[in-house]
């Protein structure tokens, strides 16, 4: 049965990745790849209730989902046989399983339950589980140009409603309310929602890197810290801007100059090629000659796709070569416990030369 483009070259391209792999099928649970190779966009609402599965074969592919989503899964997976289970996927899968007789079904080690597997393990005849390399995954790495150009979108999105939310912010105003106006921002611009929570962190919340929203009020001369994406077509985008009300102290003017001058340095210098830990060090090696390396703990960015945080990572640990096509975020931060902090985060798309920004707001202070 064949599927329109792109899922089409996307499937080929997966079935050669299973035959290297000694697979003759593969289960896909994670929400991101099934989008990836169906279309079907549906959200599992639990880890333990999937909306849905794929199971692919070397010439057969299946979407086995509840009544819940029958309408959607037949209307979004075009040329994919729809499998509606009653009861969960095990007895259908193992159906297939007989009808096509697969000896190896790889499944995604990372997102499958024990308790499903062990269930579809003792439903099997003569066909046997293996954890699969993420292959899926690797095809997401490289976007093309339709992935792109919606992630863009997804982007100005983004900044759109940053923009609103900045010209809203004043001291007396609670991260919370920033939050939630940032939020409203992104409907009103025709985002779908938000590619992760909103971080809006200020004063001493602004040394956690992952902080909450709380109800604290935004103080003159402090930081604040606002990291924020929104999604379109199921794209995500991821986008952090530091913002200082009034004027900054000498330690916060520091650091900020710091973190640019880092991000900068990474911005011009990363390319194809290149290895992922040393992209990291271009900007990780100014900040600890600034005397602030303990203070950035976390990776230089990460890949962004149809989840916020996907491969690959611009990290020191498991390093792999940049190529084009990717999208990666450029983030470098400090964090002053009891102080402040200062993170700056663009986007960027890996090309055949370097690396181009796709962000297009230039909310930055001019202190480098």
């Amino acid at each position: 049965m064949s599927v329109p483009n792109p899922y089409n070259e996307r499937l080929n391209a997966l079935r050669k990745k299973m035959s290297e792999a000694g697979l003759s099928a593969l289960l896909v649970m994670r929400p991101e790849n099934r989008r990836y190779l169906s279309g079907y966009a549906a959200h599992d609402p639990q880890l333990d209730e999937s909306s849905g599965c794929l199971f692919i074969t070397r010439n057969h592919q299946y979407l086995l989902t509840d009544f819940r989503y029958q309408i959607q899964a037949a209307s979004e997976a075009k040329g994919y046989d729809i499998v509606i289970y009653s009861s969960g996927p095990v007895d259908d899968l193992a159906g297939l399983c007989q009808k096509h007789k697969v000896p190896r079904i790889g499944f995604e080690d990372d997102i499958m339950t024990v308790q499903l597997h062990r269930m579809l393990k003792g439903k099997l005849v003569n066909a046997h589980l293996v954890p699969a390399p993420p292959l899926a995954e690797s095809l997401r790495l490289r976007k093309d140009t339709t992935e792109i150009r919606t992630m863009t979108k997804a982007l100005r999105i983004t900044e759109a409603a940053f923009a609103e939310t900045a010209a809203f912010l004043k001291p007396g105003k609670t991260e919370k309310e920033l939050a939630r106006f940032f939020y409203d921002a992104v409907l009103r611009h025709g985002g779908e929602g938000l590619a992760f929570e909103t971080i809006a962190a200020s004063g001493p919340n602004a040394a956690l890197p992952h902080a909450e929203p709380t109800n604290r009020k935004v103080k003159t001369g402090e930081t604040v810290i606002f990291d924020c994406g929104a999604k379109y077509k199921g794209y995500c985008a991821d986008m952090t801007r530091t913002i200082i009300l009034g004027a900054p102290k000498p330690w916060i003017k520091e650091i900020y100059r710091t973190v640019r001058q880092a991000q900068l340095l990474a911005l011009k210098n990363i390319r194809p090629g290149m290895r992922t830990d040393d992209a990291d060090a271009l900007a990780r090696n100014h900040i600890e000659q600034a005397g602030y390396g303990p203070q950035f703990g976390h990776s230089l960015g990460h890949g962004v796709g149809l989840a916020t945080h996907e491969a690959p990572r611009l990290s020191r640990l498991r390093p792999v070569e940049l190529e084009p096509g990717m999208v990666v975020t450029v983030e470098p931060g400090i964090y002053l416990e009891g102080k402040g902090g200062v993170r700056l985060e663009n986007m960027v798309l890996i090309t055949d030369s370097g690396a181009r920004v796709l962000n297009q707001d230039k909310t930055f202070y001019d202190w480098t």
